[in-house]
């Protein structure tokens, strides 16, 4: 068997999107040329590595043993990179965070341009996935860093306390909730919605609240960011669920109303995640020490 880290980093991406043509996208290489890598290392093998179905791929037993190895060898080469990059006029290498969407949108953003700044050399891949994903992947290596609600159970992972904020909703001005000081989200889900795409964590959170209720969200359109779903709200489209911190930027320019949310789940404590400080790279360490700090 010869397997280069190109391999096994595609192998490891494809796992972790479900989908070849996603694992190729994600590995910078054409759909053809990510193919034929796969059906090497399986030729190589001699058994297969990925079940295919209609739904994307999973990885088999021979896939999943290859899985835990690939991680570990990507792990080592960057911890190498890191080591010599030292020798060579600083350190360089890539930190992986996954966050859901309020940290994403709402605090990373300056949170990260403080540290990107400060370490030249270092890059952060930055997904967003739903709390309870990231938890697992954290636990599983997928990334280095994750930030979840403080709701979600962690398990064995380290936590870190990061930022508090909590989901409103926003109404145009002469909405019949505008005049409301609060409101449960089991009356919220009587009205028309303006939401996020539907592969956003809080949108998928969101419509698992709602079918919690025995309701469907009426979604009327969904946009690509929290700023995008404020100013079509005020034009009268529908109520949206944002974080308190953009509804009120939101409402130094925009005609809304806005209204807390009485349920539990509305304050967002937010925490970093790490499967052990101690084990991460030295840089991942200084991106978990630079966002406590923030």
């Amino acid at each position: 068997m010869r397997f280069d880290l190109t391999d096994l980093r595609l192998f490891c991406e494809v796992v972790d999107a479900g989908s070849i043509t996603a694992g190729a996208e994600r590995s910078a290489l054409a759909l053809a040329a990510a193919s034929t890598r796969i059906r090497g290392m399986e030729d190589s093998l001699g058994a297969p590595l990925l079940s295919r179905s209609r739904q994307g791929v999973t990885p088999t037993p021979a896939g999943r043993m290859l899985l835990k190895h690939a991680r570990a060898i990507l792990d080592q080469s960057a911890r190498m990179r890191e080591d010599l990059g030292a020798f060579a006029g600083g350190v360089s290498g890539e930190v992986r965070v996954l966050a859901n969407t309020n940290a994403l949108t709402e605090f990373l953003p300056e949170a990260l341009s403080s540290f990107l700044a400060d370490h030249p050399h270092v890059s952060v891949d930055l997904e967003e996935r739903l709390s309870d994903e990231i938890v697992g992947l954290i636990a599983e290596g997928v990334g280095d860093v994750g930030i979840v609600a403080g709701t979600v159970e962690v398990g064995a992972l380290q936590t870190y306390p990061f930022r508090s904020d909590r989901f409103v909703v926003v109404t145009a001005e002469d909405h019949p909730l505008a005049a409301r000081t609060s409101v449960g989200f089991a009356q919220v889900l009587d009205y028309d919605f303006v939401g996020l795409e539907r592969s956003s964590s809080l949108q998928r959170f969101l419509s698992a609240k709602a079918a919690r209720e025995g309701r469907p969200l009426k979604l009327r359109v969904q946009l690509r960011s929290f700023d995008a779903v404020c100013r079509l709200v005020e034009c009268g489209v529908g109520v949206g669920v944002v974080p308190q911190t953009t509804a009120r930027r939101a409402a130094k320019t925009m005609r809304l109303g806005i209204v807390e949310l009485a349920d539990d789940w509305a304050v967002r404590d937010l925490n970093i995640v790490v499967r052990a400080m101690d084990d991460l790279r030295p840089y991942a360490r200084e991106l978990v020490e630079s966002l406590r700090g923030g």
